[in-house]
């Protein structure tokens, strides 16, 4: 799926065809933030190759487009999954459901509603709470559901606490409210869910934001020279440029 990514983050340099990406503190803990604009730039979401085997790894995306004239330009884990690495919940590429929506409380994160959908149409890009997503039908080419929410309306999660102990290295995404401006935040160092949320909303202006995973996290960021790795990994949301 071909959608548009490549804004840049208020104080981040633009440059064509290629996602922006930085290091910010925010209340003492550092994060590498990319942002983007939906109606630019090339935003897939990836799982699977033409065989069916899962993809799993930043540059075996990489190398898939090359043949294509194409190279990945910025990419992060997208949503939880099972040990065979299919997702745990909602999974939507080109318009072909490999997951249908789950709407019921659960174990785990994720089930700890309200949780929520990353959308990708044409030309914008979304973070819709569940029941929104399923009552309003948005006609996504793309999307991934994880959870919880990070931010709801300008709200943060209502189970989240300021005190709370369980830290990670966490990532989401936050969306604007006309789907233009996408955020993508990682934490370099563990952070719990309270402090992450109020990132997005607080630091990054995002009135709904979702989150993606922790202690799994991963960034790749070239123009950061970073490519992180480790195990195979579920569903993957990356920008696609032509090569250089």
């Amino acid at each position: 799926m071909r959608l548009a990514l490549a804004g840049a983050f208020a104080v981040m340099a633009q440059t064509a065809g290629a996602v922006e990406c930085q290091s910010i503190t925010f209340d003492n803990t550092q994060y590498t933030v990319c942002e983007v604009n939906a109606a630019q730039d090339d935003l897939q979401l990836f799982l699977y190759d033409e065989t069916g085997a899962v993809l799993g790894h930043f540059l075996a995306i990489d190398r898939a487009l090359a043949p294509e004239g194409k190279q990945l330009s910025f990419a992060m884990n997208a949503g939880m999954y099972h040990e065979d690495r299919a997702p745990v919940g909602h999974y939507l590429e080109d318009g072909e459901e490999v997951m249908r929506v789950i709407e019921s409380a659960g174990p785990g994160n994720f089930g700890l509603l309200p949780n929520g959908v990353f959308c990708l149409r044409e030309g914008r890009a979304d973070v819709f709470e569940t029941s929104d997503y399923v009552r309003d039908a948005p006609a996504c080419e793309d999307a991934t559901q994880s959870g919880p929410m990070l931010v709801i309306d300008g709200a943060l999660h209502p189970r989240f606490l300021a005190d709370g102990t369980s830290k990670f290295i966490r990532n989401g995404v936050g969306t604007s409210a006309d789907g233009q401006r996408v955020v993508f935040a990682i934490s370099d160092a563990p952070v719990n869910f309270y402090d992450f949320a109020r990132l997005f909303r607080d630091q990054l202006k995002t009135p709904n934001a979702l989150y993606f995973d922790g202690n799994i996290s991963r960034l790749y960021a070239p123009d950061l020279n970073r490519n992180d790795i480790g195990f195979r990994l579920g569903p993957i949301v990356g920008v696609v440029a032509p090569s250089e």
